[in-house]
């Protein structure tokens, strides 16, 4: 069985993916994991960010000369907008510059913000991104 966890914002500075149960022996390279994010951009109906955004990955961990080694397999993808976004989504302590306060229709917005008790939807359309799907 494949476990599947990630962490990250759309507009943070990475994403983050922990894949657990594949097998030793694999084959897997950046070159092919690349190649697998280029078609999620040809998708119908994606919008403008699709083409700006161009996904920047590095295997971490669990991968040595292009094989699995049946450990967990790490892999970062870096966001090439975060510089554009690093005030606003800033870890450090502080407020947003810019909360929003009007949760979107159908959006996962309202849900988020009335279960995790916030009052700015940021937290929760962050992950809840068509970016996730890298």
């Amino acid at each position: 069985m494949l476990r599947f966890l990630t962490a990250g914002e759309s507009h943070g500075p990475a994403l983050v993916v922990v894949v657990e149960g594949l097998p030793a022996g694999l084959p897997v390279t950046v070159d092919d994991l690349a190649a697998e994010l280029a078609r999620r951009r040809l998708g119908f109906g994606r919008g403008p960010r699709m083409r700006v955004e161009q996904d920047e990955l590095e295997l971490l961990a669990g991968v040595r000369h292009g094989r699995t080694l049946g450990s967990p397999v790490s892999v970062v993808i870096r966001n090439t907008e975060w510089p554009k976004w690093e005030r606003e989504m800033s870890p450090a302590p502080g407020q947003p510059e810019r909360p929003l306060r009007q949760p979107r229709p159908g959006h996962a917005d309202l849900v988020g913000m009335q279960k995790y008790g916030f009052d700015d939807a940021r937290n929760v359309l962050e992950r809840a991104s068509a970016r996730e799907t890298a």
